[in-house]
């Protein structure tokens, strides 16, 4: 790797202790010395990102024009995305004004293809209700009947890599496979799936899993229309962004009993939530606290993601990513 001359200064924002570890294991390699900084990249926090050359963000980071003229304001050649999405960035507005962005496309897809199923495992033979009941010592397996994934009809919206990696999974069940993208995968064929129209998968499939990025195009693709093609008790399991599904409509679903399981990794109002410890106060988000009142509805904290394999990379791809960028090379993580 070439040599720097000078340090890179990067801000990481919303840093957690896990950021931090791994970061440092890995930038001993690299020209970059980073600050962290626990609170989320938004309007109101830009200003600290001032006098740095580029900011790492993620998920739930604000990063609209308002943010945007700071960061150039305050010197920012760079935004280092440590994970796949971009939703959450005007990238248009960044081309247009000169700021540079990468990210990590995949991690490790088997993470959150694994996670994926083990929501539908866990919704499907209600280990969270066993673990719970054995705990008090109610050994009665009464309201604990539940359903083989062999020969289920599964349908997988979106094959990218992660995609896949749920398909190979759920092969290995027996289950039968429908797909859907609008990018067909010959890899996708030759694991015995079949591409559909999105209509016919969801006509057909027990269970709907979603793997696609959040679009202009897939926004709300889970609403009151494409609820009232499926079948009664159907499982939808979302690992992948919150706004694939328009929660009024799947809390209406869920009360006329159309949806029989519903497992979340994620949630369209997840930034005020997710990722911190909110447990000693009042959440003042009614939609998902009805949610949670649901016995049918598992929620995980957008952890889908969370393995060490995949943190490592992440640390090591961003921290190349930027590197190569200050040294004028291409990563092949760019968005423009």
């Amino acid at each position: 790797m070439t040599e720097q001359k000078t340090k890179i200064k990067l801000a990481v924002f919303n840093s957690k202790s896990y950021d931090k570890l791994f970061f440092e294991q890995f930038n001993s390699q690299y020209p970059i010395r980073i600050n962290h900084f626990e609170v989320a990249l938004n309007a109101q926090t830009a200003e600290l990102a001032s006098g740095f050359e580029a900011v790492c963000i993620f998920v739930n980071d604000i990063v609209d024009k308002a943010v945007l003229d700071q960061l150039k304001a305050g010197g920012t050649r760079l935004i280092a995305l440590r994970c796949a999405g971009f939703n959450n960035v005007d990238v248009q507005y960044a081309k247009e004004i000169g700021i540079r962005i990468c990210r990590v496309p995949e991690y490790s897809p088997q993470a959150v293809a694994e996670h994926a199923v083990g929501l539908m495992l866990t919704l499907s033979r209600k280990f969270h209700k066993a673990y719970n009941r054995v705990k008090e010592d109610n050994f009665s397996l009464v309201g604990l009947m539940g359903f083989n994934l062999h020969k289920k009809t599964v349908g997988i919206i979106g094959t990218g890599k992660i995609g896949i990696a749920t398909l190979k999974i759920l092969s290995g069940f027996g289950c039968k496979l429908l797909c859907f993208d609008p990018n067909e995968s010959d890899e996708v064929k030759t694991l015995g799936a079949e591409y559909v129209s999105v209509e016919r998968l969801f006509r057909e499939s027990d269970i709907i899993s979603l793997h696609c990025p959040l679009l202009p195009q897939t926004q709300y693709l889970i609403n009151h229309q494409s609820l009232a093609l499926m079948k009664p008790h159907v499982m939808i399991i979302n690992t992948s962004r919150g706004g694939l599904l328009k929660t009024d409509d799947v809390l209406s679903a869920l009360k006329q009993k159309k949806i029989g399981y519903l497992g979340l990794d994620v949630y369209e109002l997840e930034a005020s939530l997710f990722f911190e410890d909110l447990s000693t106060e009042i959440i003042d988000d009614d939609v998902f606290q009805r949610l949670l009142t649901f016995p049918n509805v598992l929620i995980t904290g957008h952890q889908g993601f969370f393995t060490e394999e995949a943190l490592s990379c992440i640390a090591q791809t961003t921290l190349s990513n930027i590197s190569l960028f200050f040294n004028e090379q291409k990563s092949g993580n760019e968005l423009f």
